[in-house]
Formats: structure tokens, sequence, C-alpha cells
């Protein structure tokens, strides 16, 4: 299973040779490095590969920390051999191949506090026959019985801000000099959002 972590650049346009266009997503991924191994045998009882990605100045770390010297951390858990790896080994764009299905997980863009009409799709109330200042409101919370607002009801609130997961992402590009990716189409996250890649 192919996995890397990586940095949201923003968005742009990739032409074909048919000069066909398709909007992409630029993601900086890697070269992330292998940080921990964790194997069923182990204390961890479960197969994983935990990898850094993001150097750190030695300048800014202490001597004790030398081993947290990477700005990200993520864990992936894998079926296959993680024997094959060592501490220190380099994951990069290679791991993956153009035209490969993916699934992009990050942390969607925050919309601050949104009424219920912006989250959850409601429908406005009618403008007139009485209406004053309602137009946009939830409308009715509660029930005869139990006199109270049922756990789970689709109210007002932050809106955003919420690990998102995209499945079936094509790579449309990968340039391995320069570690990017284009992936068709949008991902979550604004620029600069840290993302986990994932083969599909």
């Amino acid at each position: 299973m192919a996995f890397i972590i990586g940095k949201k650049i923003g968005m742009s346009q990739y032409f074909d040779k048919d000069g066909k266009v398709t909007p992409v997503t630029l993601v900086e991924a890697g070269p992330c490095r292998v940080a921990q191994i964790k194997t069923e045998e182990g204390k961890d009882g479960y197969r994983a590969l935990q990898i850094g990605f993001g150097k750190i100045k030695d300048s800014k770390i202490k001597k004790t920390q030398k081993q947290k010297a990477y700005r990200y951390l993520k864990e992936f858990r894998t079926a296959e051999d993680v024997g094959k790896y060592k501490i220190g080994d380099q994951i990069d764009v290679s791991v993956f191949k153009e035209g490969e299905k993916i699934k992009v997980s990050g942390v969607s863009k925050g919309k601050g506090f949104a009424g219920v009409i912006k989250k959850w799709n409601f429908n406005r109330g009618r403008a007139t026959h009485g209406q004053k200042h309602q137009e946009r409101s939830v409308g009715s919370v509660g029930c005869r019985f139990p006199q109270r607002v049922i756990k789970g009801k689709k109210m007002p609130g932050r809106m955003g801000s919420e690990r998102t997961t995209l499945k079936n992402l094509k790579i449309v590009k990968i340039d391995k000099e320069n570690n990017l990716i284009a992936v068709k189409g949008a991902v979550p996250g604004k620029k600069g959002t840290l993302l986990e890649i994932r083969a599909k």
C-alpha cells in the first residue's frame, strides 16, 4: 500500500496532448522519512509505519529531542510486511503512478458560524402572511413529548474545520524532481493544509 504526507499548494490547470484542460490541485508530497516501525510482535500489536514530513532546523531542536526532528508525524496502518523498511528510509512521490486512483484526507476549510440554510441546506420560510424577520430561521425545534430538544437536531453552529476524506481521486501528473503530485479536482483544506495521501 502506497502512502505519503503532503501539503496543498493550490489549484491549477493541466493540458493533455489533445489540448483538453483538466482542473488539478497541486500537492507538495514528501519526501518523507520513516520515523517509527510498529509490528504485531512488538508492544503495539499491529503493523504500521510512522513517517515524518517537514524537517525542522537543528538550531530549533533541543539535544534531548533529536528524534522529534520533523514538523509533522503521521501513522499509516498497512497489511504489507513492514520489515522491508528501516528507520530513516525515504518515501517520495515515486511510490505512486500517473493515472492511479487515490484517497486524500485533510481538514476542510473553516466557514465560521453558519445558519441552517447554509449548513444543512434547509429551505427558507415564506416571506408573507405575518412573517417578520424569520425567513431564514430554523423553525420549530421541540415537540409535545418529550419537552426538550432531541439530541442530534440540525441546528445553527460552526461549519467546516472537520476531517474530510475524498476517494477515487485520479493522479494526473507526477513531478519527481519537485516532489509534486497533480490531483484531478479539488482536495480538502486551504493552501498549506497538511494532507494524507493513500493508494485506493
